[in-house]
């Protein structure tokens, strides 16, 4: 990511409200880019977008991806150069209880998002941030590349499989002929962690919210083994192929993985034991069954194309980034100024 790129462009963000996005927004703050936001209020109380304070250096917009008419008019309004969708229902298991919402706002917004960027040609470079659970799960010990199969269990993996054939098809049939000059990529991301997320059934917040109340947090699916990467990781690399898209065009138009090394792939167990060692003061947990839905045990990106092409590799170790974790929650609990302190985690990243 080079923060010199970024100095001056006009850069659209939906989603902006939630964790991944209040990050991004915080980082193209940094790096001097005028950004607006488009998106429902925070999910969660507390939010990053609130205790970062992310909105005093940006406009923030309220709507909704499912709203194709409000979407247009704020993309003729503000004129982007990059538009990076983000806005979704993130989780799966709340996509069991609601299917019909998870569609709605990961297959149909990501239609209107590329549907209005397709009536204002300025656009130069949109990026569709979709998951790493947009692949057919087969449970192989490989990791996945970008050319294997859509699919998807649960309405959560399945929508952004289908957020993924959107992306191909709007491409395609919109976006390919010579006179025009907008670029379009998609980017898979696996588990990503960090300060400031507070998201319902998702580990690292249930388990710093149990430490920070000095309960034990119940740990389901101990043995599931996911692709764990601080934040800024793939943020990193979606800037960076934004840079590649807008300089050197329809080239880097294609969809892209980023993800951890093989060696942070880690089950559930080990990620809570470290950070109840990083935490310390008699931090608990149990490890326990329920009835569950189904998740996927195994799942891993194959990130070679972006090594290569992007010349994008991660920077931080696991270890690391699970101790970078808990410094965020524990500043927070100390009341410390969030935007600053996330400011400065940014610029630590930055600098290694």
């Amino acid at each position: 990511m080079n923060p010199d790129f970024w100095s001056g462009k006009k850069v659209l963000i939906t989603g902006h409200t939630g964790f991944k996005g209040s990050w991004l927004s915080l980082w193209l703050q940094k790096s001097n880019a005028s950004v607006v936001g488009y998106a429902l209020p925070p999910p969660t109380t507390p939010s990053l977008f609130e205790v970062a304070r992310v909105a005093e250096n940006m406009c923030s917009l309220e709507g909704d991806v499912r709203d194709l008419n409000l979407l247009q008019s704020v993309v003729s309004e503000h004129k982007p150069d990059i538009v990076i969708h983000m806005a979704a229902q993130a989780l799966v298991r709340y996509s069991y209880e609601s299917p019909v919402d998870t569609y709605a706002s990961n297959v149909m917004g990501t239609v209107n998002v590329l549907e209005a960027v397709r009536g204002y040609p300025g656009v130069r470079a949109v990026l569709n941030i979709t998951s790493d659970k947009c692949y057919e799960n087969r449970e192989w010990v490989w990791g996945y590349r970008e050319n294997d199969p859509m699919g998807g269990y649960d309405p959560y993996s399945s929508s952004k499989g289908c957020a993924e054939l959107v992306t191909s098809a709007y491409r395609n049939s919109f976006f390919s002929n010579d006179d025009n000059d907008t670029v379009i990529a998609s980017a898979r991301a696996g588990n990503v962690i960090g300060g400031g997320d507070w998201a319902r059934d998702r580990l690292i917040p249930d388990i710093m919210q149990a430490f920070m109340n000095d309960q034990a947090v119940a740990i389901r699916n101990p043995a599931s083994i996911r692709p764990w990467q601080h934040v800024l990781e793939p943020l990193n690399g979606y800037l960076t192929l934004l840079e590649r898209m807008y300089e050197s065009g329809k080239q880097f138009g294609e969809a892209w993985n980023f993800g951890p090394d093989d060696t942070d792939a880690k089950p559930v167990s080990w990620i809570v034991e470290r950070l109840a060692d990083t935490w310390g003061n008699n931090a608990k947990f149990e490890f326990g069954a329920e009835n569950q839905v189904h998740e996927a045990q195994y799942l891993k990106l194959d990130c070679s194309k972006s090594n290569s092409l992007l010349d994008w590799k991660t920077k931080l170790q696991l270890s690391d980034a699970l101790g970078w974790i808990v410094e965020w929650y524990l500043s927070y609990q100390r009341d410390q100024d969030m935007r600053e302190y996330t400011e400065n985690e940014i610029t630590r990243y930055e600098q290694k």
